[in-house]
């Protein structure tokens, strides 16, 4: 008999510990959030814009340096020593600068990283903020991302908030999955 009251003691002691550790969770598809905000639409269109700008700046000066070297190349036999060298040094000095304000516009942290950080962050931290106010609000432990590196193999669309969030952003008729 004692043993029986032990073990009814310990599986109550037992779910109630399990219980008071459970912690609440959803899951948020920020792609979808973000497809189907405009502010991050338009955003997403200037950068589009903006690169298309900076690429043919790019491939002007690149097309500059091959049609300066196509001319060098067919003017070579002609020239003399100090003009050859005059003409390949300027060649090398163009292809670098194409190549430096490649770096310049698309390499890391260069204008394009920041023009993002400019145009996409705030819309990034807008969804953010609502995803946090959901947190507090419906006593969410943890949020998943499901369009983020983390693997979700299924995921019950009832702990999907993703429209909610929208609902909270002033989407009220987004586009469906």
């Amino acid at each position: 008999m004692m043993k029986k009251i032990i073990l009814i003691f310990a599986l109550f002691l037992t779910v109630g510990t399990s219980t008071a550790f459970a912690q609440r969770y959803c899951v948020v598809d920020s792609e979808y959030i973000l497809d189907n905000l405009s502010e991050y639409k338009r955003a997403q269109q200037k950068l589009d814009d903006i690169s298309k700008v900076w690429q043919k700046e790019i491939d002007a000066k690149i097309q500059e340096v091959e049609r300066l070297y196509k001319s060098y190349q067919a003017e070579q036999v002609m020239l003399s020593a100090e003009m050859k060298k005059q003409r390949e040094s300027q060649i090398i000095q163009m292809e670098k600068q194409a190549k430096q304000l490649q770096k310049e516009r698309f390499g890391f942290e260069g204008d394009l990283f920041t023009k993002r950080q400019e145009l996409v962050k705030p819309v990034q931290d807008k969804v953010y903020n609502a995803v946090q106010k959901l947190a507090k609000r419906k006593g969410y432990d943890v949020i998943f991302d499901k369009s983020s590196d983390l693997s979700i193999f299924y995921n019950d669309p009832k702990i999907d908030m993703s429209d909610e969030i929208l609902l909270d952003l002033g989407v009220t008729n987004p586009s469906k999955k």
